[in-house]
């Protein structure tokens, strides 16, 4: 098991950037896929991203492709996520999450406890 640990959420205005970390420790994850997702208030869980082990391919939700990056460091043991051009529907809970069999198949095994994303209009 590993454990996660979000970072860089915040209160930003719409049209604005941030980048979020997703560190782990107890073990590595370079061998996992890693993805991140987010819950907005009253609102189920939704995928926004995932990565491979190796970073060499990615997925996006429709809803964020062309305005968010995902990205990873293995020698930091570190996943990001870039966000560019938010909105105020993009204001949620994020959370990383890694292990599983792909970064295709949206079922990870370890999660972190997230942070709040909040962009104001």
């Amino acid at each position: 098991q590993v454990h996660l640990v979000e970072s860089g959420g915040g209160l930003v205005q719409a049209g604005a950037s941030l980048r979020l970390s997703c560190a782990a420790a107890g073990r590595s994850f370079e061998c996992d896929p890693v993805g991140w997702f987010r819950r907005a208030r009253g609102k189920e869980r939704e995928f926004v991203a995932s990565i491979s082990w190796n970073g060499g391919h990615t997925d996006y939700a429709s809803s964020v492709k062309g305005r968010f990056t995902i990205s990873r460091d293995n020698a930091k043991n570190t996943v990001y996520l870039q966000m560019s051009s938010l909105k105020p529907d993009d204001t949620a809970v994020y959370s990383c999450a890694a292990g599983g069999a792909s970064y295709t198949t949206r079922d990870f095994d370890d999660w972190g406890q997230g942070t709040q994303v909040t962009v104001s209009s």
